[in-house]
């Protein structure tokens, strides 16, 4: 067989979810010839039944809205998919296990107290994808191979991958974008540190008997009773309710992994049954019957973080580089701020250096550490927190929670950190 020509491009951008399109769509409307490789979506159809909602949705602070704005995508989306979230209230377990909790027993976050129009907006996943994927086919500085890659060479001068079909790409810097599993982070031999949450996410999507007040509910609500008395396998549980447009709401439960198995076991109906029952009913207080619109889906849940996020040549972006616990809806967020920080390192990059320079890369890398910690931080601290068992625990978590919902400035500068 013979052997195909190679491609030379300044940025190859590994990975087809929306981080990796919003990189390589960035990277080339700063005028930079970019390669995009990842299977095209099967399909183009749009979503537009009354019930037929992506399971998996996303809440979009306010930086990664303006990222989407600056890409032209923004007011690409339908307005009629996407869902404002102007209060958001949080429960700990002393507050869930009331049936009319006292007040200052949550945390409140308002968007009108903190003088901004809107906390975050929720939107599915595949309608941002959707609209990337249009603004790429436009986008000529891209050239979007349509596959995966099989083999990567790096040398002093930049890296060349030989895809499935095999055609060859050369690129002066490698992105990987291609998630968790990272394909070029375990090619460049770049290791991870991980901790198993022993949960799964359980995502699903109902209708509501009563408005959702364009408002986000969370619970935590503690280990399930059968772990309780094993400390090391009790984990907290959380369950999220986050308002779609209309009279609809998604659902990101963290469960115990075993819990979350007989969950996605259930029926539609008795899946909508249980969730109302939660918090001590408070979910069905809030919402009503819940009717299920979309199957129930589990992903497994880590904190992880690669050991480096760049190489000679090499940037990892993304899931790639980290993966944060769900309960602060930040995981995407994150991500998008890679993609900002890594198209400002490249924009500002000196005529006499390549994209794939490791002291250019590196301030990519130092940029992103701070935000990264103080995530990390805050995410898995609150799980850890949630997660320990007994009185003195739940008694000390719960006094926090009322101490910081009755401080405005601290919860200010908590809402100016979600809004990015």
């Amino acid at each position: 067989m013979s052997s195909k020509s190679t491609s030379r491009f300044q940025i190859a951008v590994v990975g087809g979810g929306i981080v990796g399109k919003a990189c390589a769509l960035l990277l080339a409307q700063q005028g930079m010839q970019v390669a995009l490789i990842a299977p095209r979506p099967v399909g183009d159809t749009a979503r537009t039944g009354e019930d037929d909602w992506d399971s998996r949705i996303y809440a979009f602070s306010a930086s990664s809205q303006a990222l989407l704005e600056r890409l032209r995508v923004w007011e690409a989306l339908d307005p009629d998919r996407i869902q404002p979230v102007r209060d958001m209230r949080v429960f700990g377990d002393e507050s869930a296990a009331q049936t009319n909790p006292t007040a200052h027993g949550d945390l409140h976050f308002s968007a009108y107290a903190a003088a901004v129009p809107q906390l975050a907006w929720i939107i599915e996943s595949s309608h941002v994808e959707r609209v990337l994927d249009t603004a790429l086919r436009f986008q000529h500085q891209v050239q979007w191979f349509d596959g995966t890659a099989e083999a990567l060479e790096r040398d002093m001068d930049g890296v060349t991958l030989t895809l499935g079909d095999g055609q060859r790409v050369r690129a002066n810097c490698l992105v990987g974008a291609d998630g968790a599993r990272s394909w070029v982070r375990q090619q460049c031999h770049i290791g991870t540190t991980q901790r198993r949450y022993r949960q799964l996410g359980v995502v699903a999507n109902f209708r509501c008997e009563l408005p959702h007040q364009e408002t986000a509910w969370q619970w935590f609500l503690g280990a399930p009773e059968k772990l309780m008395a094993d400390e090391e396998a009790a984990n907290g549980e959380i369950l999220a309710m986050l308002p779609l447009p209309g009279q609809r709401v998604s659902m990101v439960w963290s469960a115990d992994e075993a819990h979350a198995r007989d969950l996605l076991a259930l029926t539609p109906e008795a899946l909508a049954a249980t969730v109302g029952e939660r918090a001590n009913g408070a979910v069905g207080r809030h919402f009503g019957t819940l009717r299920c619109i979309t199957p129930a889906q589990g992903f497994p849940l880590v904190l992880q973080r690669a050991e480096q996020f760049v190489q000679p040549h090499v940037a990892l972006i993304g899931d790639a580089a980290h993966v944060v616990h769900p309960l602060a809806g930040q995981g995407m967020n994150l991500g998008l701020r890679d993609v900002v920080e890594l198209g400002r390192v490249m924009a500002d990059k000196e005529a006499f250096r390549h994209e794939g320079d490791l002291r250019l890369l590196r301030r990519y890398e130092r940029a992103r550490a701070t935000d990264l910690l103080s995530l990390t931080a805050a995410t898995d601290g609150l799980h850890r927190l949630f997660s320990l068992p007994g009185t003195p625990a739940r008694m000390v978590r719960n006094l926090g929670m009322r101490v910081v919902g009755g401080q405005g400035l601290l919860k200010r500068f908590l809402i100016s950190r979600a809004l990015g």
